[in-house]
């Protein structure tokens, strides 16, 4: 199995209808990828679920995006106004689509994985340059991408070292489980189900390499500018099941496991406990201070500028974008001065 990197184009030829259910997605329309999904529909699924036991139903209409890119496409046929994504698809957003990021998802630099097989990963990390010439299997453009940059780079190797095969999370476990590939890359769950399937074994992460590799809450900047109220809301749910998921560890866990399976990834407990307990998540204040700018850029701006030299170094843009022309911290604000929603979002 050969394969090239080629990220210098983005296809946005899809079928809407096999990417969205957007039959009832009135009143709560948010997107999201599998991964990043799992803070805010664990919330969702324990609210919706007391509603039904009250009598008046369920209203999230929260629906799985099958990548980043999928959601960058579909945003000027405006399928979705808020949801949550991959932090190298919000910048490649932003400079193609006008999205925005509006706080930070989590953070998922432990759980995005350079994997080797068992049987090989111990010589590997002994001698990388066995690596060179190699193949090594990843979706182009994504988190799994930028962490693999960052663990070859630790390993005194670059992607230029090696045979790059560009695969969606679901073909690259297809590929890497029949022998395809020397190396694989892969976010979470996607790099759990690498190791639980195909005898994986980590050999780098994104924060060993020194790299923040995070997940993006964004919007529409249309839609955010005719309704930032509406906005604001679907963040203060966010924040409010950042708070929640923080209490209530097995719970989580327990929707965390329903939601991946249902996106058909079935993990077991251990992996859904390592990823509960290595992906940090932010509520109001942390947000505010990963957004403060009274010093300098922030830290939000840091991470996406880093992701942005990253895009830029592949080819996918032209120029590197501004963190101020697309993240923004209005939204974070509004809840913030608003006592009620501020409340609400604090779990009050």
């Amino acid at each position: 199995m050969n394969g090239n990197q080629s990220s210098s184009s983005i296809s946005c030829s899809h079928n809407r209808g096999d990417i969205f259910d957007v039959s009832s997605r009135r009143p709560d329309q948010s997107g999201c990828e599998l991964s990043t999904c799992v803070v805010l529909v664990a919330s969702l699924l324990h609210r919706d679920r007391k509603r039904l036991v009250e009598g008046r139903g369920p209203r999230s209409a929260i629906f799985n995006i099958s990548s980043g890119s999928s959601a960058n496409c579909a945003a000027p046929a405006k399928s979705w106004d808020v949801g949550g994504t991959g932090s190298p698809p919000a910048v490649l957003g932003a400079a193609r689509f006008n999205i925005l990021t509006i706080g930070i998802a989590n953070d998922e630099s432990a759980v995005t994985l350079l994997v080797a097989r068992s049987s090989e990963a111990e010589e590997v990390k002994k001698n990388p340059s066995v690596l060179k010439g190699k193949e090594i299997l990843l979706s182009t453009n994504s988190t799994g991408e930028y962490a693999a940059i960052a663990c070859l780079k630790k390993l005194g190797l670059s992607l230029r070292d090696m045979k790059v095969v560009n695969l969606g999370p679901a073909q690259e476990i297809a590929a890497f489980s029949n022998g395809n590939g020397t190396v694989a890359a892969a976010w979470a769950p996607y790099g759990f189900r690498l190791q639980e399937k195909a005898g994986a074994k980590p050999i780098c992460n994104g924060k060993e390499a020194g790299v923040m590799v995070g997940a993006s809450l964004v919007a529409r900047a249309d839609y955010a500018k005719e309704h930032p109220l509406e906005v604001a809301k679907v963040l203060a749910v966010y924040l409010r099941s950042v708070v929640w998921q923080k209490k209530n560890k097995a719970e989580t866990m327990t929707y965390q496991k329903a939601f991946y399976a249902q996106g058909g990834v079935n993990l077991p407990d251990q992996y859904i406990e390592q990823d509960y307990d290595s992906r940090p998540i932010y509520d109001l204040s942390e947000q505010l201070s990963l957004f403060d700018r009274r010093a300098g850029p922030s830290k939000a701006d840091q991470w996406h500028t880093a992701l942005g030299e990253y895009l830029h170094s592949t080819g996918t843009i032209a120029t590197i974008p501004n963190a101020n022309n697309y993240l923004t911290d209005e939204f974070l604000k509004r809840i913030e001065m608003d006592a009620k929603l501020r409340a609400f979002a604090n779990g009050e």
